[in-house]
């Protein structure tokens, strides 16, 4: 009898890890009426008139944080969201009158670029021109606008059934930017894209890159951002009738996304890893002038990187971006998706696995917490690479993690919050953050069988 009972508690310990987090359908019903009144209610505050530095009106974030000002991947994303609100809930005369809103988010941002490439992360009302910019920063040393604005311009061109003519005067100024990026921000050696410093890289404190010396991470967060940005560059290029130049971008998107795989794919942990840049040149010198043979020349190192086993959430974006395979999703969803010891917490997904050093939830502004703490945002990429791979089981557990959460929110203290605990959910910081948030729509849509809204 001892023996059995042994038994069954040796398979519960070996079950545990990889079990779904228990939620509740009925949750879902009763919030996400009250998700939806609230953003109803709420979403009219995100546009914004031109003005100043700003030429045309514009989406902004939400709350009193972001009121007024434009981000870079804040904007995209938030305006999927608001596309989702749009289709629920208003008519096509607003539909129509919101796309021009939308459209100023890119062309704000474009009016910003030039022949160089750069062209900032943030714009206020009262920023500086270009010129005044480029004189107090070295535009090769530091970061820029993160790689989605061509995915925020495909995703309301092919809204609008591939009308791109309202980006044509601007075009060269998006070839411009992401031409920079591979020009000035990719490493020769093992084709992968990386940071300038740890500033602006949206995943404030993600540990692959935070504090770690510049030009140094192979971020997976920036190459599966990077890869959907040269898709979404050969999709306007064929809107544009410029397939010569598209032709150019899809071959820069199937090397990059080689490159991933080779460098960026574990095949012992089946998990996609960030990776360290930072290795000392080597030179084939045999003799110096003393004459010693010099260290290490018979066999210097034949690898151009180092992985870094460091689970972080962004891992999961090789499955939102479509690079991994079949097999590589299913080894990623069964062995860090689900396990509850590492990713897998009662509210939505851990942006750092709770079993890495690094791990900490305490609240931060600057930099924000992004090692451990649920995001709604990093909640629904994981969701849609999910939905896109097939795991519906998982995608919709992790919906109506998000719908709880948020529901719970709103029902308590009427708002939502910038980023929350992962065992209770408890807010941490930023009441009234609203932002990709919003998301959690278009996860409501997919699990009641509705019409959805998806990025490029």
């Amino acid at each position: 009898m001892k023996t059995k009972l042994l038994i069954a508690c040796l398979c519960i310990a070996f079950i545990a890890p990889c079990a779904f987090a228990q939620t509740d359908p009925a949750s879902s019903e009763k919030y996400i009426p009250i998700i939806r009144e609230n953003i109803y209610k709420d979403y009219p505050g995100m546009f914004r008139e031109s003005g100043g530095a700003l030429a045309h009106p514009f989406v902004a974030p939400g709350s009193q944080q972001y009121l007024d000002m434009l981000w870079d991947w804040d904007s995209w994303l938030s305006d999927v969201a608001l596309r989702q609100i749009l289709l629920e809930h208003a008519s096509v005369e607003e539909r129509a009158k919101a796309l021009k809103y939308e459209q100023g988010c890119v062309l704000n941002y474009l009016d910003y670029g030039g022949m160089d490439g750069w062209i900032p992360f943030l714009i206020t009302r009262n920023a500086a021109s270009r010129a005044v910019m480029e004189q107090k920063i070295n535009i090769y040393e530091t970061n820029m606008h993160k790689p989605c604005l061509a995915q925020h311009a495909a995703f309301l061109v092919k809204l609008n059934n591939g009308d791109a003519e309202w980006l044509r005067d601007e075009f060269a100024n998006l070839q411009a930017f992401v031409n920079k990026y591979k020009n000035h921000q990719r490493d020769k050696a093992t084709g992968l894209y990386y940071w300038n410093t740890d500033e602006a890289i949206g995943v404030d404190n993600d540990p692959s890159t935070f504090m770690r010396p510049p030009k140094s991470s192979g971020s997976i967060f920036l190459n599966c951002l990077m890869y959907k940005e040269l898709l979404a560059m050969v999709y306007l290029c064929d809107c544009l009738h410029q397939q010569e130049i598209g032709v150019e971008y899809q071959r820069d998107a199937d090397d990059l996304k080689q490159s991933i795989q080779k460098n960026c794919w574990d095949e012992r942990d089946g998990f996609f890893y960030s990776v360290d840049l930072n290795l000392l040149p080597y030179e084939a010198k045999p003799f110096s002038a003393d004459p010693s043979i010099a260290l290490h020349s018979g066999y210097p190192r034949d690898y151009d990187c180092l992985i870094q086993r460091i689970d972080v959430w962004s891992g999961f974006l090789a499955m939102w971006a479509g690079i991994a395979t079949p097999e590589q999703a299913r080894r990623m969803v069964e062995e860090h998706y689900r396990n509850v010891k590492t990713f897998n917490a009662p509210y939505g997904v851990r942006t750092l696995s709770k079993l890495e050093k690094m791990y900490n939830v305490r609240a931060s502004g600057n930099p924000s917490l992004w090692t451990g703490p649920i995001w709604g945002v990093s909640n629904y990429l994981v969701f849609r690479g999910l939905v896109d791979y097939g795991f519906d089981k998982d995608a919709r557990e992790l919906a109506d993690k998000t719908i709880l959460l948020f529901g719970r929110d709103y029902e308590r203290f009427g708002a939502l919050h910038e980023y929350y605990l992962p065992e209770s959910g408890e807010p941490v910081l930023n009441k009234g953050f609203q932002n990709w948030n919003y998301l959690v729509l278009n996860m409501a849509a997919w699990c009641e069988g509705k019409p959805v809204v998806k990025e490029f």
